[in-house]
């Protein structure tokens, strides 16, 4: 992947409301879900700006020629546990890679913090952030039905250990 295509910066005033709007408007056309997913990721984010803690917590920006085309957070989900949240690609900057450079810079900020693994909330019929989960070696920990955004969906949440096994040469 060519860098000069995009390139990643921390938050900044102003940011939460085009994730907010963006995220919403995007997953509104893609799988119909409204006012119910808006909220959710509103209250991310307001959290996010309320308690946001430097040392161990993050906005990644993706942007291009000024623009922004990306996001992805991770923030404190406590017991030495980072959580991945409000991953999102603009429609027009999808197939460059994007979503995987964001997912591994969660992973690298996670384990300069000092966690021990990085947790992520996600919905199964979502096949691309799921593929790019599992490709990075997250593992399925939890699956259930739920009526989160009006309609049956089976959430799952994803684990990636970062303790480093020297002898199996993976992360468990």
């Amino acid at each position: 992947m060519n860098e000069q295509l995009y390139s990643i910066r921390n938050h900044q005033l102003g940011d939460m409301g085009w994730i907010t709007y963006r995220h919403a408007m995007t997953v509104a056309s893609t799988y119909g879900w409204g006012e119910a997913f808006e909220a959710v990721v509103g209250e991310i984010t307001s959290q996010f700006i309320k308690t946001y803690d430097p040392e161990k917590e993050r906005c990644f920006i993706a942007e291009k020629d000024g623009q922004m085309i990306g996001c992805v957070f991770v923030v404190n989900a406590g017991n030495q546990t980072a959580k991945l949240r409000l991953l999102f690609v603009e429609p027009n900057a999808r197939g460059m890679g994007l979503a995987t450079r964001l997912v591994e810079e969660v992973i690298q900020f996670s384990r300069t913090a000092g966690y021990d693994s990085v947790q992520l909330w996600t919905m199964k019929q979502l096949d691309t952030a799921r593929h790019i989960y599992k490709k990075v070696g997250f593992r399925v920990t939890h699956e259930e039905e739920n009526q989160e955004f009006g309609e049956n969906l089976i959430s799952e949440t994803w684990t990636l250990k970062l303790t480093y096994n020297e002898e199996t040469g993976k992360n468990h």
